[in-house]
């Protein structure tokens, strides 16, 4: 599942794909902020993202459907 995580004052933005479901993380973004907390998720290589509650602009997640592979033309 792809997320895409943005920052406040950030140019950029978080992409990763975690093995997570919607609803797990949706349950952490929601329990981080409330409690003011950091969020803290995994991606699907196993690394760990941190991210300041505060700090959050907003929290993209993808649907679980399959990827596409190949060229459009």
């Amino acid at each position: 599942m792809e997320v895409k995580i943005g920052i406040l004052h950030a140019s950029r933005e978080l992409v990763f794909e975690s093995s997570e479901g919607r609803d797990d993380i949706l349950a952490l973004v929601h329990k981080a902020i409330g409690d003011g907390d950091v969020i803290e998720l995994m991606d699907s290589k196993g690394r760990t993202i941190v991210v300041p509650s505060d700090r959050l602009a907003y929290v993209e997640i993808g649907d679980e459907g399959q990827r596409r592979t190949g060229f459009v033309s």
